[in-house]
C-alpha cells in the first residue's frame, strides 16, 4: 500500500487495548496509516478472515484486508474500532483524534439569489442535494482510494477545509472543501483511479459538480467546472482530465472546489496530498 504524505505506519494512541477474549490482537496484526485529527482519513489493515467495526458500521474489507474510515470535521475525540479475528476473538481498540481549530471567511460580491434562494428554486436544491447523497452513498469493491491522492488542479488556495463562511455578510454553513483558484478552462485531472458516480452539468449551488467513486465509501467532489470530460459509469485513471475550470454554480470567480468524502463524512482532502509550496 501506498503511504499518504507525513504519515508513517503506527497504531499512534492506539495502545490501549482492550480484549474480550483471551486472544487479544496484537500490535503485528493492525497497521494504520493516516491523520488521527477531525477531517482526517485513515487506512487500516487487518489479518485475512477479519471483520472490523467502526461506530456500528461493519466495514468492507479488501482482498488484502484493507480497509478505510473518515473523521468530520467536529467528530468527537475519543473514539474506538471493533476488531474481531478469523477465530472469533474481538478486541476494541480505543484512540484519541486532535482537535483542530477552523477559520472565519467572509465573502462578498456572491449572486444573491444563491445566498437566499427564492422558494421557486427549492424543489431543484433538494432534488441535486438527494442525487449527491446518493453518488456518496456507494459502497464498491474499488480501491483507488490506496493510491497516493494527487492534486486535481495547481494554483492559489483560496478556501480551506472547515471555515465558517459568512456571504455577503451572511453566515452559513462550514466550507467542506478546499478551494483551488485557476483560470477558467483549466485542465482538472482525477486525483486517483475510479468511477464516475455523478456527473451534472449546472447543478444550483455547484454549477457542474462531478463525483468519482473510489472504492469503499471514500469519493471526490469537484464543483464548479465549465465543462465535464467524463460521463456517469466512466472509468477514470489518476492523472486523467475529468473537466475544466470554471465558476458556475454559487461562485464569485473561477476555481475548483475539490472535497473528499466518507460516505456522508465530510473530509479535508488536504490531508492526502503534497503541501503546496
Amino acid at each position: 500500500m501506498n503511504c499518504v504524505r507525513g504519515m508513517m505506519w503506527a497504531l499512534c494512541s492506539v495502545v490501549m487495548v482492550a480484549a474480550t477474549q483471551v486472544h487479544a490482537l496484537s500490535l503485528d496484526d493492525l497497521s494504520l496509516q493516516g491523520s488521527l485529527q477531525q477531517g482526517g482519513m485513515i487506512i487500516g489493515k487487518v489479518p485475512a478472515g477479519s471483520q472490523v467495526e467502526y461506530q456500528k458500521r461493519r466495514l468492507s474489507l479488501t482482498a488484502g484486508g484493507e480497509f478505510v474510515l473518515g473523521f468530520g470535521r467536529d467528530e468527537a475525540l475519543s473514539q474506538a474500532l471493533t476488531v474481531q479475528l478469523a477465530d472469533g476473538s474481538r478486541t476494541t481498540l480505543p484512540f484519541t483524534l486532535s482537535k483542530r481549530e477552523y477559520n472565519l471567511q467572509r465573502i462578498e460580491g456572491v449572486p444573491a439569489q444563491t445566498v437566499n434562494p427564492d422558494k421557486t428554486h427549492l424543489a431543484r436544491i433538494q432534488k441535486e442535494a438527494g442525487q449527491v447523497k446518493v453518488a456518496r452513498d456507494a459502497d464498491t469493491g474499488l480501491t483507488g482510494f490506496l493510491q497516493s491522492f494527487q492534486w486535481p488542479v495547481q494554483g492559489p488556495i483560496t478556501g480551506v477545509y472547515g471555515s465558517q463562511r459568512i456571504y455577503n455578510g451572511e453566515p452559513r454553513r462550514p466550507h467542506f472543501g478546499v478551494d483551488i483558484a485557476a483560470p477558467k478552462g483549466t485542465e482538472i485531472m482525477a486525483p486517483a483511479d475510479g468511477v464516475v458516480s455523478l456527473a451534472h452539468g449546472d447543478m444550483f449551488f455547484s454549477g457542474g459538480t462531478m463525483v468519482i467513486d473510489h472504492g469503499h465509501g471514500i469519493s471526490t467532489s469537484y464543483l464548479h467546472m465549465s465543462k465535464l470530460l467524463v460521463q456517469s459509469g466512466d472509468i477514470v485513471r489518476q492523472g486523467q482530465v475529468i473537466g475544466l475550470v470554471g465558476a458556475s454554480g454559487r461562485a464569485t470567480g473561477p476555481h475548483l472546489c475539490w472535497r473528499l468524502n466518507w460516505y456522508q463524512e465530510r473530509l479535508d482532502p488536504q490531508l492526502l496530498v503534497p503541501a503546496i509550496k
